[in-house]
């Protein structure tokens, strides 16, 4: 029986494709780099912020690449008070049902703790957060297990009662790669093929949809 479920955060509890797409392509623009369209912003979404920049710009030097992250955080800082992330339609009531239900609720992220910790509080959903994990928690991101198993190692719950949900491929690899079941969500950066040929156990259309799946 699960006890414990793993969401990654942007693309699959809170909306933040708009913010961080326009905080790329401002950073972009402020560094005179080449144009990137919203899709080529987006695609890059979920990996840590760093290896953002150097899968769009894989000539640069680390030196640069280290300076488009430290631009894209002041950008960030300014353009979440006016493009404010939204929580998904249904998140609230979900996590909701799903803490009285007695499951244990925690997040694993590529976004920096701090962010993520903002974040969470601005969309109302941090009462039901247990635990979480930031980019900067770990060694090693997003597809490598390290922040699920980290996770669990935390909470002292056993992957087999553990599932991780996620909009991408690298939450869907992550949560396999620890021994956790995995379920893919079609609403945000992934696309329903790209979470299939990750091996998903579940693929959902809606974040609700998780009340009536066999956990």
């Amino acid at each position: 029986m699960t006890k414990l479920i793993i969401f990654d955060f942007d693309g699959t509890l809170g909306d933040t494709r708009q913010t961080i797409v326009t905080t790329m392509q401002m950073t972009i623009a402020e560094l005179q780099l080449p144009k990137r369209s919203d899709e080529e912003c987006a695609a890059t979404i979920g990996i840590p912020l760093m290896g953002c920049f150097q899968t769009m710009f894989p000539d640069l030097s680390d030196d640069v690449i280290q300076h488009c992250a430290d631009t894209y955080r002041r950008i960030f800082s300014e353009n979440v008070q006016t493009i404010k992330p939204q929580a998904f339609p249904g998140v609230v009531e979900t996590l909701a049902a799903l803490k009285e239900r007695g499951y244990t609720l925690t997040i694993a992220s590529s976004r920096s703790h701090k962010s993520l910790e903002d974040l969470i509080h601005d969309l109302h959903i941090a009462d039901y957060i247990s635990y979480l994990i930031g980019a900067d928690d770990v060694r090693k991101a997003k597809p490598d297990p390290e922040p699920v198993l980290q996770t669990l190692r935390a909470v002292n719950i056993d992957a087999s009662q553990t599932l991780v949900v996620g909009d991408m491929n690298v939450d869907i690899l992550m949560g396999s790669r620890a021994g956790c079941k995995t379920c893919g969500v079609t609403y945000g950066n992934g696309t329903r093929k790209e979470l299939e040929e990750a091996g998903a156990d579940y693929i959902i259309d809606e974040i609700a949809d998780l009340l009536i799946v066999n956990l």
